[in-house]
Parts: structure tokens; sequence; C-alpha cells
């Protein structure tokens, strides 16, 4: 047996499903071996689309999603969606050829140390020096990038490593599931303290809390203690949006709806919540509140969020044995309601706007009419990412995603391709700007020839829509941010994909339902008006609190 056919046998006892990637000619060996392997090599036009399948995999599953390129410039390219993974606390196991142990060491073609570029993006980087280490090298890539805090690892396998022979006698090493612990009791006594003496707390629910499963748990303690909740942009989902505790989504800007709710609170109760996906001091600008950290690992220091008592364990125990152990329930004032209400009326208006080009409400109006309550939409970074994140209802978790960690452009494409390959029963739709769209359209064909039907919603404005708002709200002008487009429609068909254009607002919805409908790959052009950006912004920040 050759190391390679090693390597295959460790992935399968990993549970491993797919492989994601383009070969070289320093790693056909191992690609060879996934020919007799029930694994399923999805063979990508990117390495960077490669790492995002995987992430999104990953972050669907919990599993850790694989991505393989060769050595140099396959392995560099996969770099970007390997730290996106990691910084939205996501699962990756990014495997790599590298040149001969017998000329790693000198000045030589293709020579990169690779092992020092991913290092300080991953969980764990290192060069697998023998084929011997194969089993317990992939073994601790998977732990480490399955525990929490889960992100990414990095293995590189030289070339002269993976077609070495082993003996049949090496095999995997058994999985073994790291378990959450139990909260600490004399914790949970300290975090009711906190609670007796509260006047209005508020919970912040964060990606952790959807990656441990956490939502039954959360509705549970927001009902029996009577507490609002907010969420993340990525922990969208985690409570549900129709619920009458919701509160709906913070990270948009400082005078948001949500944000008069955290106004008021004198105790933020954060669950899952980590700080990179939103700056702390946007909802507790003056570090008064008294914050109760409940997450499987401690929290990361900052001035704007001052810990008072961290809970550390399993977040379900958690918050059941807090609920226990309060002392009190509270009565939720009038602000979550109207907070409620206002969300309300901007759907509704926004489902009545017949404007053309679209008004961007309009579309996330008609793509939450399009979408189940299961299926799944990714929000491409841009514009589109904060008109989704703010007013798309989100009623089960992981069912709108964004990269929210590092903010990447052009991870919605291979990820939706993902995301219906982990979840084929549900519908899947890639919500994209234009300009984010064609950083990664090239996986259109991969979806193609590997019948993964899906649906891109192409939000056209010919420019980079998030960078001129930013520009015209701080200099009053914008510069550098317009761009020309190919017909998309006929850019789809090129490809084998359907292409639809929209020509008036009520032609989105039946378009969207009968490309969400087919058992294909569908691109939908949608022209946009973001006219609606200033507008949106101007009225905000005239709003006053308390509400």
């Amino acid at each position: 047996m050759d190391a390679a056919r090693l390597l295959v046998k460790a992935l399968e006892a990993e549970g491993v499903e797919y492989v994601f990637g383009i070969p070289g000619e320093e790693n056909i060996h191992f690609v060879d071996a996934l020919n007799d392997s029930p694994i399923r090599y999805i063979l990508v036009r990117h390495e960077q689309g490669a790492a995002f399948m995987a992430e999104m995999y990953g972050r669907l599953t919990g599993r850790a999603g694989v991505a393989s390129a060769t050595l140099g410039p396959g392995a560099i390219n996969l770099q970007l969606g390997v730290a996106d993974a990691t910084t939205n606390s996501t699962p990756v196991v990014a495997i790599t050829a590298q040149v001969g142990l017998d000329r790693i060491y000198k000045e030589s073609h293709q020579v990169v140390d690779l092992v020092s570029l991913f290092r300080p993006i991953t969980k764990w980087a290192d060069l697998v020096p023998a084929a011997e280490a194969l089993p317990e090298m992939l073994r601790k890539a998977f732990k480490t990038a399955q525990t929490e805090r889960p992100g990414a690892v990095y293995l590189a396998i030289p070339e002269d490593v993976e077609s070495a022979q082993v003996s049949d006698d090496l095999t995997p090493l058994r999985v073994n599931v790291v378990r959450p612990q139990d909260p600490s009791p004399g914790q949970v006594a300290r975090a009711a303290d906190v609670l007796a003496g509260a006047r209005h707390p508020i919970i912040l629910a964060g990606h952790g809390a959807s990656r441990a499963g956490a939502s039954a748990a959360l509705i549970r303690f927001s009902e029996q203690l009577g507490l609002p909740v907010a969420t993340t942009f990525n922990g969208k989902g985690v409570f549900p949006d129709d619920h009458r505790h919701a509160l709906g989504a913070v990270g948009f800007m400082r005078h948001d709806y949500v944000n008069f709710g955290f106004d008021e609170a004198d105790v933020l109760i954060s669950v899952g919540y980590e700080l990179q996906e939103f700056d702390p001091v946007k909802i507790n600008p003056h570090g008064d509140k008294k914050i109760i950290h409940i997450h499987q690992f401690p929290a990361e220091v900052d001035d704007h969020y001052p810990v008072e008592v961290g809970i550390q364990g399993d977040i379900s125990r958690s918050l059941d044995a807090l609920a226990a152990a309060a002392p009190r329930r509270f009565t939720i004032n009038g602000t979550g309601e109207k907070i409620r209400r206002l969300i309300r009326e901007e759907m509704a208006q926004a489902a009545a706007d017949d404007a053309f080009p679209l008004s961007p409400r309009r579309v996330v109006a008609d793509i939450r009419a399009a979408m189940g309550r299961e299926d799944i939409v990714l929000a491409d970074t841009g514009a589109v990412k904060m008109w989704m994140a703010r007013m798309y209802p989100t009623y089960e978790p992981n069912t709108m995603l964004v990269s929210n960690g590092l903010s990447s452009m052009g991870f919605s494409v291979p990820g939706a391709l993902a995301a219906k390959l982990a979840f084929p029963g549900r519908k899947v739709l890639a919500a994209t700007g234009d300009g984010a769209f064609l950083m990664n359209s090239q996986e259109i064909e991969t979806a193609v020839r590997e019948r993964i039907p899906m649906v891109v919603l192409v939000w056209v404005d010919d420019a980079y829509g998030l960078i001129e708002w930013k520009m015209d709200l701080e200099l009053g002008r914008s510069s550098n941010i317009a761009f020309g487009n190919p017909d998309f429609v006929k850019y789809a068909e090129a490809f084998g994909a359907r292409g639809y254009r929209i020509t008036a607002a009520d032609e989105l919805l039946p378009t969207l339902r009968k490309a969400l409908d087919d058992d294909t790959v569908s691109v939908i052009a949608v022209p946009v008006d973001y006219s609606a950006n200033l507008e949106l912004t101007n009225k905000l920040g005239e709003l006053t609190g308390p509400f």
C-alpha cells in the first residue's frame, strides 16, 4: 500500500464524504486513490472555490470540510477560504502537496514555505515528515479543526512521502469525540446573582450557539425568564425572527432599531457570541453593562466586553442550569414590540414597492417569499449582506449564511454548491452582488458538471455598491467603484446553466420560484437601485431613543 491510499483510508475513517480540489503533478497518487473510495472528489475551477466549499460544508454539518490542492500556487490559492473558515469558526482540513524532502531544504522549483504561510490563518499547520506519521497527523488535524473553537488546519504532504510504500498493518486511528463539559455550579450561581440585581437584561446570541445546536435551549431560556433576544449576523436563525421575544440582528449601524434594546439594557447575556462577529463597542459604548458570557471557551479580552461572569461548558446545559437558578422572571417592556413592529412595517412596504430597478428591500422581501423556513440562502459580502442580514427574517439556524469574520467576497457561489451537497433536500440560493459574483462565477461550471442544482441571484448595479455607500457617507462623493458587466443570461447559458433577466419588479418572485423548483443551475440577474442605501442610513441616523 502506498501512503496516498493510507491517506484516503484515514479520510474515510473520519467520515469524509467529499474532497473539493484541483489535482497537480505532485498529488496524483492521492487523487487516483480516491477513485477506489466512496469519497466523492469534486473537481473545482479555482482552489479558492474549493476552500469556500469546504468551509460551507463544515459550517453546515459540523464536520470538517476537506479542500485539496497541489503545491505552490495551488496551495496559496486556498488561503483566502482557509482564513475565512478560521475567522468564521468553521472546521476545515486543507491538504496540499509539497516538493519532496530531497529538495525542500534548498532553493528549488516551486519551493515555498507553505507551513509558515498557513500557520497564522489556521489552528495548526505542519508538514508530514514520513508516511508512517499520516494516521496520527490526520486524526490530530480533524480533532483540532472540529474542537471548539473550530477552525481550519493545514497539512503539507511532500511528493515523495505521498508515493512512499507503507506496511498494510498501518491503519487509521480510532476517532474519539471531544465531549462538552457541564457548567460550573459556582459560576451558574454567580450569574444568577447578577440577574437578581438586573433591571433590563438582554440576550445576544452568536455563531457559537448555532454550532452547539442550542436553539431549543435558547428559546426555553428566553421564554422561562421573559428575556428579549438579538442575534449577530452569523447567529441569525438560532432564535426565530417570528418569536415574540425576537429583536432581530445587530451589526448594521449604531442607530438601527435593535440597538435601542441594548441602550436600555444593564445586563448582557451573551450566548455563543464571539467578538470577531461583531464589535461590542456598538452595544456597550461605555463599557458599563454587566456581561454574562456563556460559551464553550472563555471570552476574548476587550475594553467594551468586561465579563462579570463566564459560564464555560455545553451551551444548552448552561442555559438550562441558569434558568433553573435564576431568581425571577422579567417583564419585557414595549421596546421589543416596537422594534418588531418597525421591521414588519419595513417588510410590508418592501413587498409593495414596484419601482424598477428594484429596491434592495423588494429583493429581500421576494427572496423571503420564495424560500421555505429551512431553505438556505448565502448572502455574499457587500451591500447584499447588509440588506439581507438586516431585513431577511430567519427561522432556523444556518439558513442565512454570511462571512462575518473575514467578510470575504466571492464565497456565496461555491458555498451554495457545498450547501446543496450537505442538504440536498433543501432549496439553496446564492445572493450576490455583481462584483462578488465574478470573483468565483467559474464554479457555475462545476455545479452544472456535477449536477448540483442551485440558484444564483445577482444584484446588478455595475459597481462595488457597499464601498460607494461608505464613500458617500463619509466623503460625500465616490470614485473608482464602477465597472462593466457581461450579459449575465448569455454568461450563464455558456456554462450550460439557465439564465434569466428581470425587467420589471413583479417578475422577480415568479422567476425565483420557477428557478428554485427546477432541478438545474440557474442565474438570475436583477437590476438594483442602491439609492435606498443613503435613504436608509439617513433615516436611521435621525432615530432617537428610548423607544
